[in-house]
């Protein structure tokens, strides 16, 4: 349950920076999560209950100062509107969220560490965020952990989960590790997964697959009619005439 120790007025979202301005270190860290978040639009394109920020500040009153945000790689919100009052958020405050915290973060290690195995999920913790993903795949040896850990808060604690996807049965999705085609280059991605384990791939996985389902059949259908070529040349090397055999 998120607390709050301030008692003086709380800022506007208008007032407050929409990030900490810091850059990012490596392209996947802009590209992952705005897949996530892009696979999550189709998904749930019916529900409005929900919010996906990537690289957003999160205000909150758990911390230093309800001034000092915390900026995660990608955060999942459940029970908010998609388009707060039908505009897009500059940031995002758990004040003018009726106090909903995020229920998913996602932290990207890269080659500068940024605590997100010590101060971030303190952080984390904190604020009551129930999932916690810390993904690590270059830099897991470097920093002795795996490169896919995924946390749960209880009792006030995060405890590392085993098994990948995972399930989130409170959020109702699956998070884990898939191998897909990206503007025509495979690469590994997070993506979300339903309840059976299977991966939501992304439009242009599908679309190879039809390419590939569609010159299979041309190849069948090719090599069907080379066979009935083959036939009708045999039938005629034996002075019969496939016409009249098909009257």
């Amino acid at each position: 349950m998120l607390t709050s120790n301030y008692r003086s007025p709380l800022p506007s979202t208008e007032e407050l920076p929409c990030s900490d301005d810091t850059p990012v270190d490596n392209e996947d860290q802009n590209l992952l999560p705005n897949l996530l978040l892009f696979l999550l639009t189709n998904l749930w394109a019916s529900r409005m209950d929900w919010f996906f920020g990537v690289d957003m500040a999160i205000y909150h009153t758990t911390g230093v100062s309800p001034k000092v945000p915390t900026v995660p790689d990608g955060f999942l919100s459940l029970g908010v509107e998609r388009k707060k009052g039908g505009k897009s958020r500059r940031s995002y405050a758990t004040w003018e969220e009726n106090d909903v915290v995020p229920s998913f973060v996602l932290e990207m290690v890269s080659h500068r560490p940024g605590g997100e195995y010590d101060e971030k999920r303190e952080i984390y913790a904190n604020l009551g965020v129930l999932y916690y993903l810390i993904y690590n795949p270059e830099f897991w040896q470097r920093d002795g952990h795996q490169p896919f850990e995924i946390y749960k808060l209880i009792d006030g604690a995060y405890h590392l989960q085993m098994g990948e996807p995972y399930w989130m049965p409170e959020v109702g999705l699956g998070i884990g590790r898939s191998r897909q085609m990206i503007g025509g280059i495979e690469q590994e991605i997070l993506t979300w997964y339903d309840i059976q384990g299977h991966a939501e791939v992304t439009p242009e996985m599908i679309a190879n697959e039809l390419r590939s389902q569609l010159q299979a059949e041309r190849q069948e259908k090719a090599a069907a009619q080379r066979k009935l070529e083959q036939l009708t040349a045999y039938l005629r090397s034996q002075g019969l005439d496939p016409d009249s055999l098909m009257e």
